[in-house]
């Protein structure tokens, strides 16, 4: 991609970062693309990415190279750095020069540590859709000067796609999680459904009390409704109305 005119890496970029829809999707990997194309894309040394889980419990991150990516999960076990105030505050951190007294007073592990790893500066964009922030993007460079304001645009724009990939692919697999849940619900009544007229033809009662006899010997037990169910209809398990709740 390196060789093809600047226009069309950019194209191919968007395409790439907007093509989370697969069944083999690996986050970590997806990461790795974003940092590798703001790298290719923008005048910076290095980027890295803070990703937090959808239940928010914990970050995942990736680098352009080894270094960054070892500097930016620095930044998260000590709780500071661009990426860490960028995500927590879900706004755009504009180019700050790591030699500043105001970098080593904000950032007093990770201003020396991204110094003595060649950087000089640092802007940072969320990743962030409306209202909702699930990470961050570093963008490092080894001179202090500022990045562009149109370079940083363009890292915020890759930063956005990737924002709603990631929010896409999430919702697709929320969705068929809530699928399968459905389904297991819609099959476990079935069973529990058989079951009850089974029993109430085997014992000659009602199904409310053929209902009521199942739920009695699961709970008795602290067995599943619809494993009892299930050993009904399978011959395994033999109830009568006298069972007690015992």
């Amino acid at each position: 991609m390196p060789d093809l005119p600047c226009e069309e890496r950019l194209a191919a970029a968007f395409v790439e970062l907007a093509d989370t829809l697969v069944s083999d999707f690996d986050v970590i990997h997806f990461l790795h693309t974003l940092s590798d194309h703001c790298v290719a894309l923008l005048d910076i040394e290095a980027a890295g990415v803070i990703l937090a889980t959808p239940q928010g419990g914990s970050m995942a991150v990736a680098g352009s190279d080894a270094r960054t990516r070892e500097l930016v999960q620095d930044g998260v076990d000590w709780d500071e750095g661009p990426c860490h105030d960028c995500f927590k505050a879900g706004e755009l951190l504009a180019s700050v020069a790591l030699d500043l007294p105001e970098a080593y007073a904000a950032w007093p592990r990770f201003a020396p540590r991204a110094r003595d790893l060649g950087f000089r500066s640092v802007a940072a964009v969320p990743l962030r859709l409306r209202e909702q922030t699930i990470g961050a993007l570093n963008l490092l460079r080894g001179e202090a000067d500022a990045l562009a304001p149109q370079q940083l645009g363009l890292g915020r724009a890759l930063a956005d796609i990737a924002t709603i990939g990631i929010l896409q692919q999430r919702a697709v697999q929320q969705q068929a999680l809530l699928a399968a849940q459905l389904e297991t619900a819609l099959q476990s009544r079935i069973v529990i459904e058989q079951a009850k007229g089974a029993l109430a033809q085997q014992q000659r009662i009602s199904v409310d009390d053929a209902f009521a006899l199942l739920r009695r010997h699961a709970r008795s037990r602290q067995r599943l409704l619809t494993a009892v169910a299930q050993e009904v209809l399978d011959g395994t398990v033999e109830l009568f109305p006298s069972e007690s709740t015992d």
